[in-house]
């Protein structure tokens, strides 16, 4: 894909987002757009934000789960940045209903972490090492392509469908709680809805950190320290409107909370 397509691309997905009126998807518009084509399209759409004053904060990892791939049809991570704008905090109302377009929420857990990362080579024990906590937090992610009729090149051109997130208020060391087997229950509207494990995003959040730093190393870029790290779904995706309200707990580290409006 030519540079100039590029940019054209990045741009309309950040127009789409600012006026919340989603595209059609470019894998129907561009026979040849690969997945590193869409990733210089999402570096545009970041470009853009960070232009507008926004900064980048983090990076998630997308599409772990066996649940979230099948409800897609993506089956294989990708990745995006997390900036200012998207963070909120615990207590706080999430304006869904001014930002998004189709939003779907999904519990996870975030690293917080202390050292920088930087692949290729990083292996889980690097990960922990440079972890320095751990929080359950829900990730709403929108997508600017319509009706979510995404392959994987489209999300990954529209920053891996980021959209907003809000962390937990208590925190707690990696080192204290297995990441592998611990559980996650979430609940819309007082009832239970889904619960998971963190097996359920590629093996253990901590193997998609791993993925994350050695993907993201590839192109020399670091995961840096102070930087939040949203670690992908334990469970399916829930569509959420405005009134709706959600919590999700996991097994020996909290709980987060959050109500759209």
């Amino acid at each position: 894909m030519k540079q100039e397509q590029i940019i054209q691309c990045g741009d309309e997905l950040y127009d789409a987002m600012r006026l919340r009126q989603p595209i059609r998807p470019f894998t129907e518009r561009f026979d040849d757009f690969t997945i590193d084509d869409a990733y210089h399209v999402s570096l545009r759409m970041v470009e853009r934000r960070v232009q507008s004053g926004e900064r980048i904060i983090g990076k998630k990892i997308g599409v772990t789960s066996k649940a979230v791939q099948n409800m897609l049809n993506v089956y294989q991570p990708d990745f995006g940045y997390l900036t200012d704008s998207m963070a909120y905090s615990e207590g706080e109302e999430m304006p869904i209903s001014k930002l998004l377009m189709q939003p779907k929420a999904e519990g996870e857990i975030a690293f917080i972490l202390k050292k920088d990362l930087m692949g290729p080579g990083v292996t889980n024990a690097d990960v922990l090492a440079a972890t320095d906590c751990v929080i359950p937090c829900f990730e709403v992610v929108d997508s600017r392509i319509e009706n979510w009729q995404i392959k994987i090149q489209d999300t990954v051109a529209d920053n891996a469908s980021c959209g907003l997130f809000i962390l937990g208020d208590k925190a707690i060391s990696p080192r204290k709680i297995d990441l592998t087997t611990c559980g996650m229950v979430v609940e819309k509207n007082g009832s239970i809805i889904s619960t998971g494990a963190g097996a359920a995003a590629l093996g253990s959040p901590i193997n998609c950190v791993t993925w994350l730093a050695n993907t993201l190393g590839k192109f020399g870029i670091p995961l840096k320290a102070g930087e939040v790290i949203l670690s992908g779904s334990l469970v399916p995706l829930e569509p959420v409107k405005a009134g709706d309200h959600m919590s999700v707990s996991i097994g020996g580290m909290g709980s987060a909370s959050v109500r759209f409006v």
